[in-house]
């Protein structure tokens, strides 16, 4: 069960603090770098805590959140440092990212039970006691009328679970571990969550899905918002799945107004990218299946992209090797407006990772989560309503546009080779999360999926579901439905820009 598109108080804190972030970096120099200090006064105002047990603790944990989203690494919670200390660093408007991408606020974790089976107190203390009976350990006891499980006996097989007829017994599991399809959350030595950066593929599930609010990734704000207010143009390129996040206020029409009214000098949609990313996946599979690799799968979702790389090292020539349409609409961009930065708009924490690569850096300079831009428009008191309205250009198709739901990618790859090779057929297999990606995976490398164009998606609905999303994935279907539609273009070979895809690819 995730909270996505769930308005929560961790909802709020987030929005404040990105929009703080901002505030500081429109306002700097004038706003020094040391009124760091005086925010988390501001977002947890007065003596009484809100939202845990200590006022003090509260701050403490918007302090971190506040260095996180400036890009700056958390501080070891055994010194004394200034909140400040290296800020100056996010002064420059370069790329500034150091490793690792999601972090954990060791203090703000719950040390949630991992893994426990637990009876509950609405035990009926039942005659048959099959929980008992079927326990392999004898971990169960029966005392009092209630049964009660003896922890360091139980082996968490879940068979009592299975046969209460009351439904009272319950596994228990860390809402962030249960969420990540890499398996890479584990345990510190006070019980605390702890994230394995080996595995980690920084899709940013765990932060998603944490409902104490303990894990956060890094932030561009500060740098973005920087380069805006330089002589450099930097213009924004918004992601698909945009369509609908920001409420019904903001329409697409209103699009490129509300981001000029951020500072950015233009808006370009990463569907076009997605247009030409589909161009050179249709032309790879023709090319290259089955005669050189037995299936492809997609390359657009980073997290999955590397998850397929890393365990499936056999198969990871069968992972497109096609630029991904962020990276293409950002060279497309500085091809026609050569000296400007990009900054990509988008769902997804992996694609801070994606653009930290040294192959990427010169294409993408920021990516921003439509969370840390919502607070982009608060700190700048964007009034959505009195935007201007602007035609939706139909540079992009609605194929271009779907990339960002479950299934959409797959969808316009297969409409382009049926376009280019009308007598192919062309088999298509789709997973969102990554534990059914993997599956998926396993299935290709026993045979099972030889000629298969393969979509993996690292998020429950694909894009729309990404950490850094604001709407209920639903809702957010809808939307981008809403968008594929406007526009005179049904499908990616209709590109206005495939003439000069080459010239992108080198």
């Amino acid at each position: 069960m995730s909270m996505r598109g769930i308005h929560t108080s961790i909802n709020d804190i987030r929005t404040r603090v990105f929009a703080e972030v901002a505030r500081l970096s429109y306002n700097y120099p004038d706003q020094d770098l040391s009124d760091m200090e005086n925010i988390p006064y501001r977002i947890i105002p007065g003596e009484v805590s809100t939202y845990r047990e200590s006022v003090f603790l509260e701050r403490a944990i918007v302090k971190e959140r506040m260095r996180l989203a400036m890009g700056l690494p958390l501080r070891d919670v055994t010194e004394h440092a200034p909140v400040s200390t290296g800020a100056e660093e996010c002064v420059k408007p370069e790329k500034y990212y150091q490793p690792p991408l999601i972090n954990i606020i060791k203090f703000a974790c719950h040390a949630c039970p991992d893994n426990q089976v637990f009876i509950t107190d609405q035990c009926q203390g039942c005659l048959a006691q099959p929980c008992r009976m079927v326990c392999p350990k004898g971990a169960i006891s029966v005392h009092h009328g209630r049964a009660h499980i003896d922890q360091d006996l139980c082996v968490r097989c879940g068979k009592c679970i299975s046969v209460c007829q009351y439904g009272v017994i319950l596994r228990m599991e860390r809402p962030c571990a249960r969420a990540c399809g890499m398996k890479a959350i584990r345990s510190d030595a006070y019980g605390r969550a702890d994230i394995d950066q080996e595995k980690c593929v920084s899709c940013g599930m765990c932060l998603a899905n944490c409902p104490f609010g303990a894990i956060a990734d890094k932030a561009q704000i500060f740098q973005c918002i920087q380069a805006i207010r330089s002589d450099t143009p930097v213009y924004a390129a918004i992601a698909p799945a945009i369509a609908g996040q920001f409420g019904p206020e903001l329409t697409p029409e209103k699009m490129r107004a509300a981001f000029r009214a951020l500072g950015f000098r233009d808006v370009v949609e990463v569907a076009v990218g997605a247009d030409l990313c589909t161009l050179q996946e249709a032309e790879d599979f023709l090319r290259e299946v089955p005669e050189k690799i037995p299936f492809m799968g997609t390359s657009c979702c980073p997290a999955w992209s590397v998850m397929a790389k890393r365990e499936f090292p056999q198969q990871a020539g069968c992972i497109s090797m096609a630029l991904t349409p962020m990276v293409l609409t950002g060279r497309l961009i500085k091809k026609e407006h050569p000296g400007c930065k990009v900054a990509f708009i988008g769902p997804c924490a992996a694609k801070k990772l994606e653009a930290s690569r040294r192959s990427v850096r010169s294409d993408v300079d920021f990516v921003l989560t439509f969370e840390e831009v919502q607070g982009m428009f608060s700190a700048r008191e964007v009034d959505f309503s009195q935007l201007e309205t602007m035609p939706v250009p139909s540079t992009a198709s609605a194929d271009g546009r779907g990339f960002s739901t479950s299934g959409g990618v797959a969808r316009a790859v297969a409409e382009c080779i049926r376009h280019l090779a009308p007598d192919r057929e062309i088999p298509v297999e789709q997973a969102e999360g990554l534990h059914d990606c993997r599956k998926m995976l396993m299935r290709a490398r026993a045979g099972r999926l030889n000629g298969y164009l393969l979509e993996g998606m690292a998020c429950p609905g694909g894009c729309i579901g990404g950490a850094g999303t604001l709407q209920l994935i639903p809702r957010s279907a809808q939307e981008v439905e809403k968008v594929r539609k406007i526009t005179d273009k049904a499908h990616a070979f209709e590109s206005t820009y495939s003439h000069i895809l080459p010239d992108l690819e080198e």
